[in-house]
């Protein structure tokens, strides 16, 4: 995310179906400069090598980026058995190479079942999380290991849609933080062969589908006017949380940054509104009082 110097007040959510090749910032700064924005942010990158569902936040709905970051994904993604590469995708280059053994179709789900649910799961070193304040892949690219913390993920959903030769087609619904290409690697090794991700698709994050993403193509056919009214608005992802309703005089309260009395709903975060106006997310405390948390600036 960042600002620039010139631009657009631009104030919404756009689902792009990223293509093959790009990286998510370069995504996001081809639709950022068809909007003219001077505020952009993506939530949650895919590598160059993945296409599908990027959710991008204009202005003010970078305020919420993070909360979709927390988002379930869903993802097809093909794994390449008997092949093992240093970045655990096509992109990389391979290390070693194994036969294929005869996989039946209930050995092969046996497998799935054994990496479906809360499971551990180690990072790879071609990830952006950081060691010693250096990101991991800048460390693999001059030829560095570290030893990395399995975390724990859940795989929600892991099926096998169809087989060619030695490739599975898979199917995963999976919580944050998950890599899909530790997944691929992981499922190789236990079939005895090793494995690499060839292709992956994201279709889904949150509440968000695949179907709804445009491609860049029809962004740059469309007229600027027509873009900015295919914009989502910056509340949409946050409809699961209860709206509260504010009079004039709570309203400027809370954007003020004060703490207000205010009984009748649950303890939490909730959205903040005057009339239609989204104001941002306040928290509603157990001793009736709804504290803003992230409050947003003029509309």
């Amino acid at each position: 995310m960042g600002k620039r110097k010139s631009g657009q007040n631009v104030q919404g959510i756009l689902l792009l179906d990223k293509r093959l090749g790009v990286s998510s910032n370069r995504a996001l700064q081809e639709v950022r400069r068809l909007l003219n924005a001077n505020k952009a942010g993506h939530t949650g990158s895919l590598d160059p090598l993945a296409t599908g569902l990027l959710p991008l936040c204009f202005g003010e709905a970078t305020k919420v980026s993070a909360l979709m970051l927390d988002d379930h994904k869903r993802y097809e993604v093909t794994v390449q058995l008997g092949v093992m590469t240093d970045t655990g995708d096509a992109e990389g280059v391979i290390l070693a190479t194994k036969p294929v053994p005869t996989l039946s179709a209930s050995e092969i789900e046996h497998c799935l079942q054994q990496f479906t649910g809360v499971i551990e799961q180690v990072p790879p070193m071609y990830s952006a999380l950081k060691y010693n304040g250096k990101k991991l892949y800048e460390l693999a690219r001059e030829g560095k290991v570290v030893e990395r913390k399995a975390r724990r993920i859940t795989i929600f959903e892991l099926t096998l849609v169809d087989r060619l030769d030695d490739r599975l087609m898979l199917e995963v619904l999976c919580s944050k933080g998950t890599y899909i290409r530790s997944l691929a690697e992981d499922i190789g090794h236990y079939l005895g062969c090793g494995g690499t991700v060839t292709a992956l698709r994201r279709t889904q994050a949150g509440q968000f589908l695949l179907k709804d993403a445009w491609h860049i193509n029809q962004l740059e056919a469309m007229p600027p006017r027509v873009l900015i009214e295919n914009l989502m608005p910056m509340d949409t992802p946050l409809k699961f949380m209860p709206a509260v309703q504010l009079s004039a005089a709570q309203a400027l309260c809370v954007q003020q940054g004060q703490r207000i009395d205010f009984a009748g709903t649950d303890v939490g975060m909730v959205r903040l509104y005057h009339e239609q106006n989204f104001l941002g997310l306040g928290e509603m405390r157990n001793d009736a009082t709804l504290a803003p948390k992230r409050m947003l600036g003029s509309l």
